[in-house]
């Protein structure tokens, strides 16, 4: 990586006026951990890569980044060590007074997806064995087939109720692997969607209901799952309850699965899409859970997706123990 010359460093004003935008600030903020492509900078702060350039264009003629060529490839770097010593107590100064916002978190997290996608991607570019099976089973057989094969770890015994089921996405993963599934949701639009998406499976059921009051007898139904739900629910612990009510505990199930978004502050979701709740944490869930009599409750953050543009998402498990 080149070094800056203090001698030729930019004024002082103009060093500050580079660090005046969001968007540099957390580009900085990323550098600062890792070394990264104009492309990867792209996927993690979610913007085009014009818009990345122009924002590295500045902040490198004002001497915060290095820029280092790796093939046809340059990557760029925030590194203390190589800062002046008045750029380095700007930045640290500047650095404390970056809000610990849930888009700084939502970076973190992506910046770990393509890390992540980088080593996957290295190791087919060097040949090693496993990235070209990786790749070739991806050309033979699709990206999918060791998701849904999994699914096949779930009882075919089991009856499964979909809660908020939407236009049925859960439901059709699991039907091919269960003995029935019970799609719920409150709007008569979204079940017709789900009913035409399922018109193949024999073993699924629609009952149009609101999550917190289920039409299902007690102790009936051996796992529930309830996908990107929990937020949209006026009060969540009485969908808990009623989920808990419903499941038994015989034949290894009386499983809740809950997916939502992690907490956040996207306060516009409110008025944008209806949202009741921004996200959940993890204390939060485990309250929510316990309340509702669950036992031995998880929770987890998925990976995100690089391209994925909302806010992570978490997993969340109980068991009832009635």
């Amino acid at each position: 990586m080149k070094r800056a010359d203090p001698a030729n460093l930019p004024l002082v004003t103009d060093r500050l006026a580079a660090l005046s935008d969001m968007t540099r600030l957390r580009v900085l903020r990323l550098l600062e951990c890792e070394a990264l492509s104009v492309g990867e900078i792209a996927q993690v702060v979610q913007l085009p890569q014009s818009t990345v350039s122009r924002h590295l264009k500045v902040l490198a003629e004002t001497g915060w980044v290095v820029r280092r060529s790796e093939g046809t490839a340059s990557f760029y770097r925030l590194l203390m060590d190589d800062l002046a010593s008045e750029s380095r107590t700007l930045w640290l100064a500047v650095r404390e007074q970056i809000p610990g916002s849930h888009e700084v978190e939502e970076d973190q997290r992506r910046l770990r997806s393509v890390l992540a996608e980088r080593k996957t991607d290295s190791l087919s570019f060097f040949g090693r064995f496993a990235g070209e099976w990786d790749h070739l089973r991806t050309e033979l057989f699709g990206g999918r087939f060791t998701s849904l094969a999994l699914l096949s770890f779930l009882r075919s015994d089991w009856t499964i109720a979909d809660l908020g089921c939407g236009t049925g996405n859960a439901s059709e993963l699991l039907s091919p692997v269960v003995e029935r599934v019970i799609a719920v949701d409150v709007s008569g639009p979204m079940l017709e969607a789900a009913r035409e998406r399922l018109k193949d499976a024999a073993n699924v059921t629609f009952v149009e209901a609101v999550a917190e009051k289920l039409p299902i007898p007690d102790r009936t139904i051996d796992a529930a799952v309830a996908v990107l739900v929990l937020h949209h629910t006026p009060d969540p612990a009485s969908l808990l309850a009623e989920a808990a009510r419903v499941l038994r505990a015989g034949r290894a199930g009386g499983v809740l699965l809950v997916v939502d978004m992690v907490e956040h502050d996207r306060a516009e979701y409110r008025h944008t899409m209806g949202h009741q709740h921004l996200g959940f944490s993890k204390g939060e869930m485990a309250r929510l859970m316990m309340a509702a009599g669950f036992v031995d409750t998880t929770y987890r953050e998925l990976p995100t997706e690089p391209d994925a543009r909302g806010p992570g998402l978490f997993v969340a498990t109980g068991r009832v123990n009635h």
